[in-house]
């Protein structure tokens, strides 16, 4: 069972994408503008990650390109990720926004614009497109920076979120690079021989 959930749960999250979405006008009812736009960057998220893993898309990405067809990235490792580094933050960000301090949504924000900037990047770099790419520049950047506008304008939002969104959001995205780069030097060292 787990292994299915492992190899499938973007299907999952693409269609609770639509069900958040759908219920977001009642559950939002009396929410504060930025608070909604902070709510907003989950089901956005998902409707990202349908695009960068539907049929593995972007493990498949990184390990042909980046590993040489090597796995560098397992689909234990795209699913941790996902579940934990984007559902699991950007819910702990909500709930933080909503109970905290309205700052602490920058966490989620960050996440979204962070790894735009990585998508287009590489893109950039390889002269290619990515895995996420099209949803990264026309659903995340839009987003987050009317959101960082939003939250800019309430005089809630301290130049220590501002620190702490943007460093959890590059920490997150640098533990898939760390992991990418061990995976390649531990798959480029030569086999040992047994005696």
């Amino acid at each position: 069972m787990f292994v299915r959930l492992r190899d499938n749960w973007v299907y999952g999250g693409f269609l609770a994408a639509f069900m958040l979405l759908a219920l977001t006008p009642v559950l939002a009812d009396g929410w504060s503008l930025p608070l909604l736009l902070i709510w907003l960057q989950l089901p956005v998220y998902m409707l990202h990650q349908m695009e960068e893993h539907d049929d593995d898309r972007f493990r498949k990405f990184i390990n042909a390109t980046i590993g040489g067809g090597k796995e560098l990235l397992s689909r234990l490792d795209v699913f941790v990720i996902n579940i934990v580094g984007v559902w699991g933050v950007d819910t702990v960000a909500f709930w933080l926004a909503a109970r905290l301090h309205l700052g602490l949504g920058l966490i989620a924000v960050y996440l979204s614009l962070v790894n735009a900037l990585a998508h287009c990047g590489q893109a950039v770099a390889m002269r290619r497109y990515n895995p996420g790419l099209i949803t990264a520049i026309l659903l995340f950047i839009p987003l987050g920076v009317t959101t960082l506008w939003v939250l800019a304008r309430t005089g809630a939002v301290t130049t220590t979120d501002h620190v702490i969104g943007l460093g959890a959001a590059i920490l997150i995205h640098a533990a898939i690079i760390v992991r990418v780069v061990t995976q390649r030097r531990k798959l480029a060292q030569p086999m040992l021989a047994t005696a």
